[in-house]
């Protein structure tokens, strides 16, 4: 007489932690019997919408070789919703895995009906990441391409220890944009690249931020773009946006051909008060959509830059201001102009100025914005890209 095991999940979106765990409660017994909600009853119980319709998820589990059967979970109970089916066919074993939000009810079930019930630990094939359908799916969401970014000031006021109620970071997503296929900008770059990475691979980007022990502000404004004004603290909270649109023509990176390491000097003693008010001078800017205003609290941040032990950085063009992106010692530097005129004037006369622009993208696209060909074959030229 065969031995029945059952397990019961939503099961939207299949990976590799699922057909283990089908594996190891296929070895059991003799029988497996796989039970999920039907489309209506996941999205109102769980608040998951379905991936796939019912009749096609049946038929994608059903197909696998170690599933003998697959039924419907009907009951309106979060906890039991597979009890009707599994009292139908009467199993010997309920199983579920160690982080299964339900063992306290499933286990209290399964002695009332006299059903062993086991608890498998979560295994993977070896090397492999635990995964969930929800990480699965983020990946699924995330745009193909995505700004970098430049900061104007409050650099530091969003790591959570530094953050200061009342006070502000300001900064701006910039294009030319980058994707997973092409990323044109020196790694290292202090603009934002390793938030920009986390959101293309569809990951949480500002848990990954505050993970490498700096901030969330490279996250934030590359998924909100346009330029921003943030309120410093634990996590990113608007005060407002424009589209930027006042910089068009007046700003440029400037590559250091030096590499960029923003975690590795967070411990730094800063002056926080200072950078505060070169923030609110930068929000000021952003509101009145004044670029000289802006270039004040820019400057500002640099001569703070200065202080800290960053090398000077030279004039090219007679700019308005400049500062490094970021804090990382290198990388790439933000340059400001009065006219575009002044910016195409500087880029003639440095082969280490690249043209940006601020970004704001159009409601519902995931737009790609590439770099003008002039300054693509530039890249060729310095070895930057192949």
């Amino acid at each position: 007489m065969s031995k029945k095991v059952f397990v019961s999940g939503a099961f939207n979106v299949l990976h590799a932690g699922h057909i283990r765990f089908f594996e190891d409660a296929r070895a059991l017994g003799d029988y497996l019997i796989v039970s999920f909600p039907p489309a209506d009853l996941l999205w109102k119980l769980y608040d998951k919408k379905s991936v796939l319709d019912d009749a096609d998820k049946m038929a994608v589990i059903s197909s696998l070789c170690m599933v003998d059967e697959v039924v419907f979970s009907t009951d309106d109970d979060a906890a039991l919703s597979f009890r009707s089916a599994f009292l139908a066919i009467k199993p010997d074993i309920l199983a579920v895995t160690t982080d299964d939000l339900y063992k306290t009810e499933k286990e209290q079930f399964c002695k009332e009906q006299g059903v062993e019930f086991v608890v498998l630990e979560k295994t993977l094939p070896s090397g492999k990441a635990q995964v969930s359908s929800t990480q699965v799916l983020d990946r699924v969401k995330a745009p193909a391409h995505v700004p970098l970014r430049v900061d104007f000031a409050g650099g530091w006021l969003d790591v959570p220890e530094n953050s200061i109620p009342g006070e502000y970071v300001v900064n701006c997503s910039v294009s030319p944009t980058v994707s997973l296929k092409e990323w044109l900008y020196r790694q290292g770059a202090g603009m934002g690249g390793s938030g920009g990475w986390s959101v293309l691979n569809g990951w949480d980007p500002v848990a990954s931020e505050l993970g490498l022990g700096v901030g969330w502000q490279d996250p934030a404004v590359i998924a909100e773009t346009g330029a921003c004004v943030w309120k410093s603290g634990h996590k990113p909270v608007l005060d407002f946006k424009n589209t930027g649109s006042f910089l068009r023509g007046r700003m440029a990176v400037y590559d250091t051909r030096i590499k960029h390491n923003t975690p590795g000097l967070a411990g730094l003693t800063r002056d926080f008060t200072k950078i505060a008010k070169a923030a609110r001078i930068a929000r000021l800017g952003v509101q009145e959509q004044d670029v000289t205003v802006l270039a004040v609290a820019v400057q500002m941040s640099y001569q703070l830059q200065l202080e800290e032990g960053q090398a000077p950085l030279p004039d090219i063009g007679g700019q308005l201001a400049h500062k490094y992106c970021g804090g990382g010692h290198g990388g790439y530097a933000l340059y400001l102009y009065e006219t575009e005129e002044a910016r195409n004037a500087a880029l003639d006369a440095c082969e280490d100025l690249y043209p940006i622009e601020p970004y704001c993208r159009t409601f519902g696209k995931d737009e790609q914005v590439e770099w003008a060909p002039r300054f693509l074959q530039r890249l060729r030229d310095r070895g930057v890209i192949k």
